[in-house]
């Protein structure tokens, strides 16, 4: 479990680094290896496979969201990054709990819109002092968590969902 500080609250950083090397170790037991981009600028892993049964190199950018509980988030910025999935990592501080949604920009819009939250102000016109546009919802409802299940990954599934995301890159550049 993430420390808290002494009044109370868990520390993000800690809920980060533990939600990501949760992450990472979920994509190399799919078969995936792992990359830590030095910066971040809105990538906070990349999955790859060295080399399919083509031959081909296979990367995928992921943005990933962690959290101590169960929250869902989109924002338009992320809309820029072309082939990236959206990985929110729940119940990090309990870890027989965790689990991971992983989502491309699109289906998880599909998701945001279905849900309403495209149209709320918080998404329209933005929020707050430098009035970033987006949608955070720290108490997903029953609706909610039923969009996200087909979205819910095991090992199985992170190596079909990097091939998948690969496959619409080269598929709409044809």
């Amino acid at each position: 479990m993430p420390d808290k500080h002494p009044d109370g609250i868990v520390d993000k950083s800690l809920v980060e680094l533990a939600g990501r090397n949760w992450l990472a170790s979920q994509l190399f037991r799919a078969g995936l290896e792992v990359a830590r981009p030095e910066r971040d600028r809105g990538i906070d892993l990349i999955a790859y496979l060295d080399m399919d049964n083509s031959g081909s190199f296979i990367a995928c950018p992921i943005q990933m969201k962690a959290a101590s509980k169960a929250v869902f988030s989109l924002f338009p910025k992320y809309e820029r990054f072309h082939d990236l999935i959206l990985a929110y990592v729940w119940n990090v501080e309990t870890p027989s709990h965790t689990t991971c949604f992983a989502l491309t920009y699109p289906e998880a819009y599909r998701v945001a819109e279905t849900m309403g939250y495209t149209k709320r102000k918080s998404w329209t016109h933005g929020v707050g002092p430098n009035q970033l546009r987006g949608w955070t919802t720290t108490k997903p409802s029953d609706s909610l968590r039923e969009l996200l299940a087909p979205y819910e990954m095991n090992t199985n599934k992170w190596r079909d969902k990097i091939a998948r995301s690969h496959n619409s890159r080269v598929d709409s550049k044809d």
